[in-house]
C-alpha cells in the first residue's frame, strides 16, 4: 500500500469532508439518555444518527452497506458493514472481522466555557476544533470510514469491517449489549477491535491504551425532615442531612487521604503495568496534565509514576452532582430537608464492578446514622479492562505506522476512564486483538468546558488506522 497516498487521501477527507461534518455534528445537543430522559422526544440523538449515517453511506467505499439498527425503547446503533477488499479474506473463506467502534451521544454542557466558545458552537482555532463531542467521540465514525476508504483507493487490502457507532456510551452503554445480541452472527469472528474513544498523552506520538478503569455510579440521598426549617430553630437539634451524608461517605472513603475503603475496589497492580507507568512518567517528565490547579493546591501523589497509577489502577471517588442545595446567592438560613449526592466510583481495571456495587450499596444503606431515611438509587456499574498482550503482527504494525507518521514508535499507557464496550467485546471474543486509542490529549477536557479536537493529530491517527487495517488483512485469522 502506498503510504504517502494514504496520507494524501486522509488529508483530503479531513479537510474537505470530516471537519465540516464535525462542525455540523457539534451543533447538535445530542445528550446521552442519562442526561436527557426525554431524548427520544427531543430528537437530537436521532438528528445526529441521521447526519452521521447519511455521510457514511455517501462515501465511495466498495462493498459497504449502512443501516440504523433500532430496538424498542433503546437508542439506535449505526452499523456499517464493509466486505473484505483485496486481501486474504476476499475469497470468502474467512469470517474474520475487524470491528471499529465509536459513539455519538454527548455529555452535558457544563459551565466555564471561555468567551466565544460553547458546547454547541463549533469554533476552529489553529489545530483545535472546539465544541462538545468532536473529540469524545464524534470524530470516530468519520475517521473509521476515511481509513477504510484510504486503504481501498491506495492499493491496500482489509478484512471484513464492521463499524459500530452507538448512542448510549456516555450513559454506560446500557443499550449496547442488546444491540450486540441482535447482531448475532453478523459480528463474525472478531480478530481485531479498533476503538477510537480513548486518549493520548501527547500530540506528537501515537498512544495505545493498555487498560481502562471500571465504574460504579449511584445517587445517595439522606432525608431528615419533610420541609425546610429556620436554622436558628432546628439547627443543633435536627441533624443536618449534609452531615449525615458525610458520615456515610466516610464509610467508603477516607476523607483525609482520599483512599477508597471498599475491599472489592482495591487490587494488586500487575508489575508490568507499574513498569509501564514509570516509563511513561520518565518520557513525559510528569503525569502529562497540569489540570489547571488553583492556588497552592498539591496533587494527592507527588511522584509522577505513582500519579499515573493513581488515575489508572487505583479506585477514586468523586461527587459529580448534588440536589437539595440551593445556589449560595439564594440560600436562606434554612436547615434543608434532604441532601442527594451523585457518586462516581472509578475502579481498577481488574476489579469486579458487581462486587464493588454490592459492597458500596451495603455500606451506605445499612445502619443509617441517627435513624435517618437513607436511599441509594440509580445504581449502575461497568467492568474495567486490562489489555491482552499484543500479538507480534500488531506490535510490529503499530510501531512501523507510528514511526512513519509520527517519527517515533508507539507508546503504551493506561487510561482512567471507562469504555464498557471494550470489556463486553473482550469477554465475547477472548482471542481478539485490541487497538484502543484516541485523541483526548492534553487540555482537550472531554466532559468539561472548552473541549476540543486536535485536528492534525486526528488526521495522522486516521492514517495509522488505515495502516493497521492493511497489515491485519495479511495475518492469519484468530
Amino acid at each position: 500500500m502506498d503510504t504517502d497516498a494514504v496520507s494524501a487521501s486522509v488529508a483530503r477527507s479531513w479537510r474537505d469532508q470530516i471537519i465540516p461534518e464535525l462542525e455540523r455534528y457539534i451543533a447538535i445537543p445530542a445528550l446521552s439518555p442519562a442526561f436527557d430522559a426525554g431524548w427520544e422526544e427531543a430528537g437530537h440523538i436521532e438528528a445526529a444518527v441521521q447526519q452521521v449515517s447519511s455521510w457514511m453511506a455517501s462515501r465511495p467505499v466498495a462493498g459497504m452497506t449502512v443501516e440504523v439498527q433500532r430496538l424498542p425503547g433503546r437508542t439506535p446503533l449505526i452499523v456499517a458493514e464493509v466486505e473484505p477488499f483485496g486481501g486474504r479474506s476476499a475469497d470468502g473463506d474467512d469470517n474474520s472481522t475487524v470491528v471499529l467502534y465509536g459513539h455519538l451521544d454527548k455529555q452535558p454542557e457544563m459551565t466555564g466555557w471561555r468567551d466565544g466558545l460553547g458546547p454547541w458552537t463549533p469554533v476552529r482555532d489553529g489545530e483545535r476544533l472546539y465544541g462538545r463531542g468532536g473529540a469524545d467521540d464524534g470524530y470516530a465514525a468519520f475517521a473509521s470510514i476515511a481509513a477504510i476508504e484510504a486503504v481501498q483507493t491506495c492499493g491496500g487490502s482489509h478484512s471484513r469491517c464492521l463499524v459500530l457507532i452507538e448512542a448510549s456510551e456516555e450513559s454506560g452503554s446500557p443499550d449496547l449489549i442488546a444491540h450486540l445480541d441482535a447482531l448475532g452472527d453478523r459480528l463474525g469472528d472478531v480478530a481485531l477491535l479498533v476503538c477510537l474513544d480513548s486518549g493520548c498523552a501527547t500530540y506528537d506520538t501515537m498512544w495505545l491504551t493498555t487498560s481502562l478503569r471500571g465504574i460504579v455510579q449511584a445517587t445517595l440521598r439522606v432525608d431528615v425532615i419533610t420541609e425546610g426549617w429556620h436554622s436558628g430553630m432546628a439547627g443543633g437539634l435536627v441533624p443536618s442531612s449534609f452531615r449525615l451524608a458525610r458520615i456515610l461517605l466516610d464509610r467508603i472513603e477516607d476523607s483525609a487521604t482520599g483512599r477508597v475503603l471498599l475491599d472489592s475496589a482495591n487490587v494488586d497492580i500487575p508489575p508490568h503495568r507499574v513498569s509501564q507507568a514509570r516509563a511513561v512518567a520518565d518520557l513525559l517528565g510528569g503525569t502529562g496534565e497540569d489540570f489547571g490547579l488553583v492556588g497552592d493546591l498539591r496533587l494527592m501523589e507527588q511522584d509522577a509514576a505513582e500519579g499515573l497509577l493513581a488515575r489508572t489502577w487505583r479506585p477514586a471517588l468523586s461527587v459529580t452532582g448534588a440536589d437539595g442545595l440551593p445556589p449560595t446567592a439564594s440560600a436562606g438560613n434554612v436547615l434543608r430537608p434532604y441532601t442527594a449526592l451523585k457518586l462516581s466510583l472509578r475502579l481498577p481495571p481488574t476489579a469486579s464492578a458487581e462486587a464493588a456495587k454490592s459492597e458500596l450499596v451495603r455500606l451506605l444503606s445499612s445502619d443509617p446514622p441517627l435513624g435517618a431515611s437513607v436511599s441509594v438509587e440509580d445504581v449502575e456499574c461497568a467492568d474495567g479492562w486490562d489489555a491482552p498482550d499484543l500479538s507480534p503482527w500488531l506490535a510490529g504494525a503499530l510501531n512501523d505506522s507510528a514511526r512513519r507518521r509520527f517519527g517515533r514508535p508507539a507508546q503504551l499507557f493506561g487510561e482512567g476512564g471507562s469504555i464498557p464496550f471494550i470489556a463486553m467485546l473482550g469477554a465475547m471474543f477472548p482471542r481478539a486483538q485490541f487497538l484502543v486509542t484516541g485523541v483526548l490529549g492534553p487540555e482537550s477536557n472531554a466532559h468539561g468546558p472548552n473541549e476540543f479536537l486536535h485536528m492534525a493529530y486526528a488526521e495522522r491517527l486516521t492514517g495509522c488506522i488505515a495502516d493497521i487495517l492493511h497489515a491485519e488483512s495479511g495475518t492469519p485469522g484468530p
